[in-house]
């Protein structure tokens, strides 16, 4: 019978199903209706060290491995201690028998070396059931001192071979971190990797800094600050932490950036006079455009991954709802008809689905829904969830929660598109409003 590599969940998922033995990894279209049934039974024995100064990158690049598949939900390990056979060297056969009966289906191994600030890993991905390699060895280079984005980026093309997705590991988010107590809260933008390590702060505490948003290739942030007493924009480029802000008018109050999707424009909120409204601007010419002029609030946009749309909040119906309108302005067509009120809606990278926070009788939601505003799913329900970002391949959300009794101090979590796998993200600190950027390069 054929054995085949499943990871199911709700949604049409394309599997790099293995194909039965003898026979070659062979890609499969599966619909699935149901939820999780059984996370993928995995192993990653410590890779091999080729020298003595390697052991350690080489114990602890099998471990972020291991973290980063388990993670997702889809996965689950099993432990050396049930290991009947090891991997004495990265040439040696597979004893595919020995794993078989442990109930392993897929076989990440592995050897590393070092030389000087040089690191090389090379691994190789199997289907036990078939006793076929998934595709060719790989070969990574790096330094010593990235050795962690080096254990993503394995685990990228693992995760890759076995979903048919994209993978999300090799990337960073940025958001806002807090310290302090609630009435005293000092905030400053940070950077850190998707799991929390790897912290960089890019900003002081001397001001209030609101709602980072990663450009499309990672090199900027945009973000709300209140240096000056009004909020302000301002870009700043990661690598030099140099910041230029976005002209606006005396007396303007600009808030809600986001990046177009080729990074050349900046969409944002401006209130004026009493009323709200969207406008962009082209970073090259400084010129802007009003894009909406109804006597209501519109904030919060967000481009379509094709740049040729814009979804937004506002109340301009009597109640706080979801629009989309074309990126040139135009009169907006309404996507929200559930109870309550919704807002903070970003598009998927995928650019089939729109998440949103929810408020609905006394409780926050973060959820999904198409973009024609049906199959509305919730996926979380809080005391207060808000501020979803979408990882690089539209899989997992990750937003803020604060819980009572907490003293007020918020916390990351993410979320699986399917509502499954909810999990809080490690951080030293409250933390607050993230951005999701893409994988690195």
């Amino acid at each position: 019978m054929t054995r085949v590599l499943t990871c199911l969940m709700v949604g049409v998922l394309t599997l790099g199903v293995l194909i039965a033995q003898g026979a070659r990894a062979q890609p499969l279209s599966i619909t699935i209706t149901d939820g999780v049934i059984e996370p993928l039974p995995f192993a990653v024995p410590s890779f091999q060290a080729e020298n003595q100064s390697a052991a350690q990158v080489a114990a602890d690049l099998s471990r972020v491995i291991a973290e980063d598949l388990t993670g997702t939900g889809l996965f689950r390990q099993i432990l050396a201690s049930a290991f009947i056979s090891q991997i004495s060297a990265f040439s040696a056969p597979i004893q595919f028998a020995d794993w078989r009966a442990i109930n392993t289906q897929a076989l990440v191994t592995g050897v590393v070396s070092v030389n000087g600030d040089q690191l090389t890993v090379k691994f190789r991905l199997y289907d036990v059931f078939s006793g076929a390699e998934l595709g060719a060895g790989q070969q990574l280079a790096g330094t010593v001192s990235g050795w962690r984005r080096m254990a993503h980026k394995v685990s990228d093309q693992v995760y890759s071979r076995i979903t048919g997705e994209g993978g999300y590991f090799d990337s960073r988010v940025v958001f806002v971190s807090e310290t302090g107590p609630k009435n005293d809260r000092r905030k400053r933008l940070a950077i850190m990797d998707y799991d929390g390590a790897n912290v960089q702060f890019l900003t002081d505490s001397a001001s209030i800094v609101l709602a980072p948003r990663f450009s499309p290739n990672g090199d900027r942030v945009l973000y709300t600050s209140y240096e000056t007493g009004f909020p302000r924009i301002n870009i700043l480029d990661v690598a030099s932490v140099g910041r230029q802000q976005l002209a606006t008018a005396d007396g303007e109050m600009a808030f809600s950036p986001r990046f177009s999707r080729d990074g050349r424009q900046v969409i944002y909120s401006i209130a004026n006079g009493g009323n709200t409204d969207i406008y962009r601007s082209d970073l090259a010419s400084g010129s802007n455009a009003r894009l909406t002029s109804a006597p209501s609030i519109e904030t919060a946009p967000s481009f379509s991954p094709d740049g040729s749309q814009i979804v937004f909040e506002s109340d301009r119906s009597g109640t706080q709802q979801l629009y989309i309108m074309s990126a040139s302005g135009g009169e907006p067509r309404r996507i929200s008809f559930g109870d309550g009120r919704y807002g903070t809606p970003v598009w998927s990278p995928r650019g089939d689905l729109v998440a949103f926070t929810k408020q609905n009788a006394g409780r926050f939601h973060i959820g999904v829904m198409r973009t024609d505003g049906s199959e509305e799913r919730l996926l979380t329900a809080s005391f207060l969830d808000e501020g979803p970002t979408w990882s690089p391949n539209g899989r997992v959300i990750m937003f803020t929660r604060e819980t009572q009794g907490a003293d007020g101090a918020p916390a990351l979590y993410s979320v699986d598109i399917t509502g499954r796998n909810l999990k809080r993200v490690t951080t030293s600190n409250a933390a607050s409003d993230p951005s999701w950027g893409p994988l690195q390069r």
